[in-house]
């Protein structure tokens, strides 16, 4: 069954829709992705997912192909955003232990002893990503609205992710992981921070 989870943007002509990404979306996501020498048609969304030099051998189509075998594979792994049919934006939301490389103990991300990766119930954000053009229209913030949702509605007690703490001007690539404020105003409290400039917080679902 596909959901499709409204984001709302009232400067915007028309709603922000996010929708699972299941193999017949697989088009959209490698429009948002591009195809050039940016960061995300290099990453494919398998940073999190694969061993350091077996990323780093498998930049651009090595990891897109295993991305893809992903998504074919299901359950999906994110959310699309779109605007009157146009993909623009992407989120990378699921249970921990999809992405075991964000659980590491020596990560900002690492999980702590109440959530742990292992749990089903234990999901995170772990990055964004924004078609070119399409940057401050309220599209990160959509997404998350529809992550928590989607969160939700499979099953969910907690939602984490680890922000930026943007108090300084930072270039638009180092806000993949998402800005704190954001997260704080859709209701995320801080649960550790382990470095000044980026706390993990938590949405508690199951309250």
């Amino acid at each position: 069954m596909t959901h499709d989870l409204p984001g709302t943007m009232p400067s915007m002509r028309s709603a922000i829709q996010t929708k699972p990404l299941t193999p017949e979306r697989w088009d959209d996501v490698v429009v948002v992705f591009g195809s050039g020498r940016g960061v995300c048609s290099q990453c494919w969304c398998m940073y999190w997912r694969l061993p350091r030099k077996e990323f780093e051998r498998s930049l651009r189509e090595g990891n897109r192909n295993l991305f893809h075998e992903r998504v074919d594979a299901g359950p999906p792994p994110g959310l699309l955003a779109y605007v009157d049919g146009e993909p623009v934006g992407w989120v990378q939301v699921g249970p921990r232990a999809d992405v075991p490389n964000w659980n590491g103990p020596r990560r900002l991300t690492a999980p702590t002893p109440d959530a742990p990766a292992d749990d089903p119930g234990a999901w995170g954000i772990s990055c964004f990503a924004t078609r070119a053009g399409w940057r401050r229209h309220g599209i990160a913030t959509a997404l998350l609205e529809g992550s928590i949702e989607w969160a939700r509605m499979n099953g969910a007690r907690v939602l984490d992710a680890c922000p930026v703490d943007a108090s300084e001007k930072r270039q638009p690539i180092s806000l993949y992981h998402g800005v704190a404020s954001m997260f704080l105003r859709a209701g995320f409290r801080e649960v550790a921070r382990r470095r000044h400039d980026r706390p993990l917080v938590r949405l508690q679902l199951d309250a």
